[in-house]
């Protein structure tokens, strides 16, 4: 299988990539400049391709999304990337994933990266900001916002297979080397759904922790929800998701 892994640079991008090369898929990894690919060498001489893309910016993802359509139709994406505490939460986290989304060609399955911190989310879209210019969404609205995009796109596109994944709390850059999950599980769960034909990772629509379904925040499955979030991006970027 073909599979783009973005935010692969490091953290459970990178181990997920790295898992993925070593069981023989065709994998494309991103970085988010020339200087962060560099740190992706090793799986590039591995057999791994390359884009390269600063998810922050919607020009330069559609740049990605250019790139990785020039490679072939993936069978799979694994929308890893994301930033915990910065203006650029609702660009990387949101905007970034909606518009690879509408842009490239559409794989077999997609998988977001979520958290147990989108429960705390607030299902509002009134004031955000998605160009990033101001801080108008925290880390938990943004997780919450795009594992509503996840199940908007599965009620909407039921011949690809669309779901979220909770990696847990885990001892990557971002969760710090004392969080107390297991690194291993953190990516398991994304690898599995982007390439195994067990029964359970064949169905949409899921929120996943572990392996394990898990019923989200209740705002994930409002279909005015996800109607008036698809809206809003479509609005900001100027590509509707048809």
């Amino acid at each position: 299988m073909r599979i783009l892994v973005t935010g692969s640079a490091d953290g459970l991008g990178r181990a997920a990539a790295e898992t993925l090369l070593r069981a023989g898929h065709e994998v494309v990894v991103h970085a988010r400049n020339a200087d962060r690919l560099s740190a992706l060498d090793g799986l590039i001489r591995a057999g791994a391709r390359a884009v390269v893309g600063d998810l922050a910016h919607p020009e330069e993802v559609r740049d990605v999304a250019e790139q990785a359509n020039r490679l072939g139709r993936m069978d799979a994406v694994i929308h890893n990337a994301g930033v915990l505490g910065s203006r650029a939460v609702l660009p990387v986290n949101v905007v970034a994933p909606y518009l690879l989304t509408a842009l490239m060609q559409r794989p077999d399955r997609l998988v977001y990266l979520s958290s147990g911190m989108h429960y705390s989310g607030h299902a509002r879209l009134a004031g955000l900001d998605w160009s990033g210019g101001r801080a108008t969404g925290s880390y938990s609205d943004s997780k919450l916002l795009v594992t509503t995009l996840m199940a908007a796109v599965a009620a909407r596109w039921p011949d690809t297979l669309s779901n979220a994944v909770d990696p847990g709390w885990v001892p990557t850059r971002m969760g710090g080397r004392g969080a107390p999950d297991d690194l291993r599980l953190g990516h398991l769960t994304q690898e599995w759904l982007a390439t195994s034909d067990d029964a359970d990772a064949l169905t949409s629509g899921g929120y996943w922790h572990h392996q394990r379904r898990r019923e989200p925040h209740p705002s994930v499955h409002d279909e005015h929800f996800q109607r008036d979030l698809l809206d809003e991006l479509a609005r900001f970027t100027g590509v509707g998701l048809t």
